[in-house]
This record gives C-alpha cells, structure tokens and sequence, in this order.
C-alpha cells in the first residue's frame, strides 16, 4: 500500500506538471505573434484544456484503453464508470503504479496538448468557431484512436518487434504536427508573411514571454517525460530526467549555433526552439538512453529545427511559432532514434518505428484534412482580410489584451 501512495503521487505531481505545459504553450504562442491577437490565442488555449478534459471523460479515455479489442479501434462505454471502479479505485488489480483516476487524468493532460500544437501554427488567420469545431473531433476522437494502437494495446503494440514510443515523441507530437502542417497548407499564408515569394519576418510581440514558456515548457516535460514511467521507480525517472535535460540543453545550443552559422546573428527564437525541439526529441526513449545518446539525439534535432524553419518557408507555408518544425519533424526523428541509440537499438526496432510513423502519418493526415477540408468549404476557415489585418481580439473577442498599453501596430 505504501508503493501504491508513493506512485501514485509522483503521478499526482507529474499530471499537474502536465497541465503547468499549458501555460507554457500559452505563453509561448502570444510571445512569438502579434499584440491584436492576443486575446485570441489565449481563448483558444483556455477553450482547448477545458473541453480536452471533458471530451476525455465522455468519450477519449475508453477510446484510448478500450480494453480488448480488434487492435484498430475499440470503445469501453461513455464516461468514466467503469467496472474497474466499481471494485474501488485502490484496487491493486488495476495497476500497481497508480489508481484509475489518476490514470485519466494523466492521460487527459496529454490528449489536450495534441491540439495545443495546431493552435500555434494556425494562429493569428483561422476562424475560432471552426477551429473550436476541429479541436472536439480531433481531441474527442482521432487522437485517442490513434493513441489506443500503441498504448492501449493495439495493432502498433503487437508487432513482433513492438513500436516504442515512451511519452509521446509520435503519439503526441506529430498527432498534432501532422494536423498542423494540413491546417497551414489549407489555411494559407499570413497577409505580409511572402512578399513577391520571398518570406519575410512577421516579430512576435513579448520575446521575454516567449522565453517565460519555453522555461515553463521544460519544466513541465519533468512530468511529460517523468510521468510516463508511470510509477516513481527511482532508477526509471532519474534517468529519465537526466536524458530529457540533456537533450533540451543539446538542442537549444546546437540550433543556436547552426543558426548563427547560417543566419549570421544570433537568434533568440531558434535557440528556444532548440530547446523544445531536443525535448520533443527525447521523449520517444527517454528511458532507454544513456546521457550522451541523449545529446547526440538532442544536437540533431537542434540541427533540424534551423533546416526545417527554412524548409518550410521555401514551401511557403506559414507556422507563426515553428511548431511544424518543433513537434513534428522532431517528433519523427525522436521516433526512429530509438531504432538507432539506446537499449532497444536494432533493424528490427528500426522498422518497427518506421511502421509507427507511417501508421500516424496516415491517420493523422486523413483525418484532419478531411475535417478541415469540409469546415472550408462549408463555413470557411479563415477571418476576412479586414479582421485579419485589425486583429482579432477587437473583433472576435471586444477587447484587448493590454488597454491601458496602446502601441501602434502595423
């Protein structure tokens, strides 16, 4: 009984470390986009945790763990009255690690971040009604679908080498970055963002906000990552801290350092993206890596970040907070690297991931082209121009997010 007290409140600190993320995104978001929207953005962030945790109960929970099923999709019921409560929660059956409540609502934080992910590269152009419309299906129901075939015991988990994803590098993060890269090709470009082809910088409004998040961030991912051995075993999360630290830290100095090099000036915003791409990075083997595979696996995605920021300017695609770059192109590396480093290293491993990937690229791309596709043509997607340039805070919102702090903005 002691165990079960000692797990399940590091899993208790972990989940509210989880939701600490939130304001991290948050800050993040506003920081790197423009005052007029900033009301806006923080409503759709408000909007997303507060109906992920909803949806989760009703429907994403036993979407996610449905027990026995056909290793594609299966539901256990609406809501959370599930028989295993009806024995008592502390029912060592369940887990040894943690009881069912705290179970869902650790698993609830991570369903609502998937969106939080969109939200970043949509911002400042997209409709809130259609996007609050996105986030119920996409929270509601493709993400737990998509969760249940790793790990609620799916098809992914039964392979005979099983895909490995420890806390989310793919699960969670390219959930999301799939949508987001689908949502920014549909939405199209800021206005002023391409001037005859050639990108150009839109700066954000609050760098020291900006910086505030990705330290919030990094905090938050000691639960993210730490949360995700699923009890307080002192030799797992130990080591996995150490790994997810390492990793931020490679990755922010590595991307500073590539961008200087390329860029010849030394950017702020690489640098915390850096950051937050070695976090993401990690977060597939954060349990399997020894501190310098840590490194290297960080110091990669650092690298990538400045490569893919420029990538996805040459497509002309418009991410306001580089989170295409951060959670999907590092969530893909994070998730072949357990193929390439750590304990699980092998061929076997290796394709196993590349299933995985391929697997969430599938459904992920799908699915939320067909959503946002339908919400185009049907209620449109996209704030007229005049709201666009205006800010839409003034009208979406009525008001402002500094009144008494006018600066004029262009």
């Amino acid at each position: 009984m002691e165990l079960l007290t000692t797990n399940n409140v590091w899993m208790m600190i972990c989940t509210a470390l989880v939701f600490f993320m939130h304001l991290g995104f948050a800050f993040l978001e506003i920081g790197l986009t423009r005052q007029k929207n900033t009301i806006n953005i923080l409503f759709k962030n408000i909007f997303i945790i507060t109906v992920g945790l909803l949806l989760y109960c009703l429907v994403g929970f036993n979407l996610m763990y449905p027990g026995d099923f056909n290793g594609f999709i299966g539901f256990a019921g609406f809501g959370l009255d599930s028989p295993l409560t009806d024995a008592g929660t502390l029912d060592l059956a369940y887990n040894e690690g943690y009881t069912y409540w705290t179970d869902f609502l650790f698993q609830g934080m991570f369903a609502a971040t998937a969106a939080t992910i969109v939200s970043g590269a949509v911002a400042e152009r997209i409709k809130i009604g259609p996007f609050m419309l996105f986030t119920v299906l996409y929270v509601g129901i493709i993400y737990p679908i998509a969760g249940s075939w790793k790990w609620g015991g799916g098809f992914l988990d039964s392979l005979e080498t099983p895909f490995y994803d420890f806390a989310g590098s793919t699960l969670v993060h390219s959930v999301g970055g799939w949508a987001a890269i689908v949502a920014v090709f549909l939405l199209g470009a800021r206005i002023g963002k391409f001037k005859d082809g050639k990108p150009q910088a839109i700066p954000g409004h609050n760098i020291p906000l900006a910086t505030a998040g990705v330290l919030i961030l990094w905090l938050g991912w000691f639960g993210f990552n730490g949360g995700s051995v699923l009890s307080a075993d002192p030799e797992l999360t130990s080591l996995t801290l150490v790994t997810t630290c390492l990793a931020a830290a490679s990755g922010g100095v590595v991307s500073a350092l590539v961008s200087s090099l390329m860029f010849k000036n030394l950017d702020l915003t690489m640098f915390l993206n850096g950051i937050l791409g070695g976090l993401v990075g990690i977060t597939a083997g954060a349990d399997q890596m020894s501190p310098t595979d840590a490194i290297i696996i960080g110091a990669v995605a650092g690298a990538l970040i400045v490569f893919a920021v420029s990538l996805i300017d040459r497509l002309k695609l418009d991410d306001p907070v580089g989170a295409i770059a951060v959670h999907l192109i590092c969530g893909i590396w994070g998730t072949l690297a357990v193929g390439i480093f750590g304990a699980l290293a092998s061929g076997a491993q290796f394709v196993s991931q590349l299933i995985g990937v391929a697997s969430y690229a599938a459904i992920c791309i799908v699915s939320s082209f067909i959503i946002l596709f339908i919400l185009k043509k049907t209620v449109g997607i996209r704030v007229p121009e005049r709201e666009e340039l205006e800010g839409l805070d003034g009208h979406e919102h009525g008001m402002d997010a500094y009144p008494d702090f006018r600066m004029n903005e262009h």
